[in-house]
């Protein structure tokens, strides 16, 4: 045996005593009858031969695997997802987190925010953050079909926990008419609000769904008649109210819309927060068309989009 071989068989049951036996420096040195300095060598000599393969038994070491498979197949910014069994729970803190990394920072920044149940239980597990360097800006109508404050809203939410300014939209999700859109958009502090949300730095939204429990429907703000046009065009997801098909083009936009458009800088990071069977086909859709530049969903969604993406 050559002393190269020799020194690798050293190399590998340093690194055995190491990572299996569970042995400090000092241990594996008295153990091989050599110096510290020496175990600490054979160590990194075995890891630079590749002879140590780390395998990291745990859920979240799935999610990191199936987030960076997400994200280089669509080419994301940034995927997280949340372990299998937490639900929209985990999901919603996942979002919580990355609300709260956005926030934390020091210079100041634009933040867009959408609507929507799973973004509204992210806001509930925040925490209080003094950032009154930041601008919070609605990209929703924050009025409700009844004329009262939209029940999901996020960004009168987020006011609650955080410093910064807010500035909410102040028209219907959906208008009466294009024509009443048109009025209420041409208002100066909503055309403020547009132009403002036009510059965000980061849009933090929700993905609905054309299933039966379409939340334009649900919500009252399209009718049954409406979101069954919409699904025989092909719809199966809507971004701010704007629907659009399985391979992320956009259905004739609706002009009674009162949604502000998502930032107009490509250097605008947009985060959509979707979960579950039901989002899936808005989740792909999104994806696809490259609508959003990072997600935020659970280990069951992550594992269907890596399928589609891999057909």
């Amino acid at each position: 045996m050559s002393h190269d071989d020799r020194r690798l068989d050293q190399a590998a049951r340093a690194a055995w005593l190491a990572h299996v036996g569970g042995l400090t420096q000092d241990e594996i040195a008295r153990e091989m009858g050599i110096s510290r300095q020496a175990a600490q060598r054979l160590v990194a000599q075995a890891q630079a031969a590749g002879i140590v393969k780390v395998r990291i038994d745990h859920p979240l070491a799935a999610c990191l695997d199936l987030a960076a498979m997400v994200q280089g197949r669509f080419g994301l910014r940034r995927a997280e997802i949340a372990p299998e069994g937490t639900g929209l729970a985990g999901v919603a803190a996942l979002a919580a987190a990355l609300i709260e990394r956005e926030l934390t920072r020091i210079d100041p920044l634009i933040l867009a925010v959408g609507t929507g149940r799973t973004l509204r239980a992210a806001v509930g597990q925040m925490g209080r953050i003094d950032c009154p360097q930041h601008r919070i800006v609605s990209l929703t109508g924050n009025i409700a079909p009844d004329g009262s404050a939209a029940y999901y809203n996020v960004l009168f939410a987020l006011s609650e926990v955080v410093t910064a300014r807010s500035y909410p939209l102040m028209v219907p999700v959906i208008a009466e008419s294009a024509a009443e859109r048109q009025a209420l958009h041409r208002q100066p502090g909503n055309s403020r609000v547009i132009a403002m949300a036009a510059r965000a730095d980061t849009a933090v939204i929700g993905l609905g769904d054309f299933g039966p429990q379409a939340p334009l429907l649900k919500d009252g703000f399209l009718s049954a008649g409406e979101v069954a046009a919409l699904r025989a065009q092909g719809a199966v997801g809507e971004i701010l109210g704007h629907a659009y098909d399985i391979e992320g083009r956009m259905l004739p936009l609706n002009a009674r819309v009162a949604s502000a458009p998502l930032p107009a800088s490509g250097d605008a990071l947009v985060v959509a927060v979707a979960a579950g069977k039901d989002k899936r086909p808005a989740i792909l859709g999104a994806l696809r068309g490259r609508r959003i530049s990072a997600l935020v969903t659970d280990q069951e969604t992550a594992a269907w989009l890596a399928q589609q993406a891999a057909r």
